[in-house]
């Protein structure tokens, strides 16, 4: 592809043009790396390389110009630390400092219209990318899984807000896999040339949503789906004649041939194929693969025998022959205990002893039928149990553990509670007489 030179970009176009080359030069690499460091060593390698640059660039800007805080926190399940702040105007700054260089050597070029198809097009794949990673992690419903049942017994009101959105859309299966077709749909327009702007324009209305529930719960992924949302408004921008022409003067609206190139070598038009195949290969086909595993993973969780998956209430907790009365006022005391599906649960107790969220203990167990006996871990992974327990079960509706632990004996009767959560009934009504 040639550029025209008899075109002439206005001066404001220029510049704008290369600070946005720039910082989405920056922004989609370190946006797609975390993703793709799983896919390959290569990737891998190549993701610490990125780590060990980029990390040092951040803290020295941070250090002298930004002072968004003293120590900064890197991204370890929120990508809206204090350190992913100092990464965005790290970025800003650099894209600002890097245009006026920039225009200071290159300041006669009349256009950048080969450059511009480059990124136009690394702004498209980058948005189908995140589209396809994001909507078919969701066609299996799992990125928002159902509320297990430690969820369903803690206190509504005890949730924080990213928490409490997570649960209202898992609850939902068909809500979510709704949101996977549309942002996979996304995804699939933007792969075809001719269906860009209708992509694009799909994905600022999918992607806007995103952002909003991320501003207005608290979901701390904030940065990456403005990054998102921006991305798809510069591509419409670009675009925006043809869109303005149609929607809104209703005039004849011209192909668009932005995204189009001419390949007159063979290797050009191999190399073309080979690219976008790999695409393709890693982004959909591999992203359907691994959620397809973890689905089967999910859907085969099963019970723990002979331990049965529920809520049972603590009706006698007895430590060292002292029957321990169930005090509100008494934070340490086991209330109730939640055994789930696959091996994981949760006790009503602030004990720090296990892993505290939401005013419950959680923990991961494993029993040995043989010797009778229950493990209670803070993780399935541990080497050494919290407890150790020996179980009986006097019916179905009823656990007995007994346990030594650090010159302590326990005895624990707990009761099954039945038809606890209205909630996990899944329940829908064509007709609905009565609100409930």
């Amino acid at each position: 592809m040639q550029e025209k030179h008899q075109i002439t970009w206005p001066l404001w176009r220029k510049i704008t043009f290369r600070f946005l080359f720039i910082y989405f030069a920056l922004a989609i690499f370190s946006g797609l790396m975390p993703f793709l460091g799983f896919m390959s060593p290569v990737l891998a390698f190549i993701g610490r390389i990125y780590t060990a640059v980029n990390n040092p660039v951040v803290t020295f800007f941070n250090k002298h110009i930004l002072h968004i805080k003293e120590t900064l926190v890197p991204p370890l399940g929120s990508g809206d630390t204090s350190f992913g702040w100092a990464q965005l105007y790290t970025y800003i700054l650099i894209a600002f400092i890097g245009s006026i260089i920039w225009s200071l050597f290159d300041s006669k070029r009349p256009n950048y219209l080969t450059l511009d198809f480059w990124l136009r097009n690394s702004v498209r794949y980058f948005v189908s990318a995140v589209a396809f990673i994001y909507g078919i992690i969701k066609l299996f419903a799992l990125q928002m899984p159902f509320p297990n049942l430690s969820q369903l017994a803690t206190p509504l009101g005890d949730f924080y807000p990213m928490r409490f959105s997570w649960m209202f859309m898992g609850y939902s299966a068909s809500y979510q896999i709704f949101s996977g077709v549309m942002e996979t749909l996304v995804g699939l327009l933007l792969l075809n040339r001719k269906t860009v702007t209708t992509g694009v324009l799909l994905g600022i209305g999918v992607f806007a949503n995103v952002v909003l529930l991320n501003l207005s719960y608290d979901i701390p992924v904030k940065i990456f789906s403005m990054q998102i949302l921006f991305a798809c408004i510069y591509l419409a921008l670009c675009d925006w004649r043809r869109i303005a022409n149609f929607f809104i003067l209703n005039k004849p609206v011209e192909a668009d041939s932005a995204y189009q190139i001419t390949l007159n070598n063979k290797w050009q038009k191999w190399g073309r194929i080979a690219a976008k195949s790999l695409f393709i290969f890693v982004f959909v086909i591999m992203g359907f693969y691994q959620s397809w595993n973890r689905y089967q993973r999910v859907a085969s969780r099963a019970e723990v025998p002979p331990i049965k998956s529920g809520i049972y209430d603590v009706q006698t907790y007895v430590l060292n022959n002292d029957t321990l009365p169930p005090l509100t006022t008494d934070s340490l005391h086991w209330k109730n205990i939640v055994f789930d599906k696959g091996g994981s649960g949760s006790v009503n107790s602030k004990d720090p002893m296990f892993r505290q969220r939401y005013g419950r203990g959680y923990f991961s167990y494993q029993t040995d039928t043989i010797a009778q006996t229950l493990s209670i871990k803070r993780f399935l992974a541990d080497s050494t149990d919290l407890f150790t327990f020996k179980y009986e079960l006097p019916n179905s509706e009823n656990i007995i553990l007994r346990s030594e632990n650090r010159g302590d004996t326990i005895y624990i009767h707990l009761n099954k509670r039945e038809g606890a959560f209205p909630l996990s009934k899944k329940e829908f009504n064509w007709m609905t007489e009565a609100i409930k």
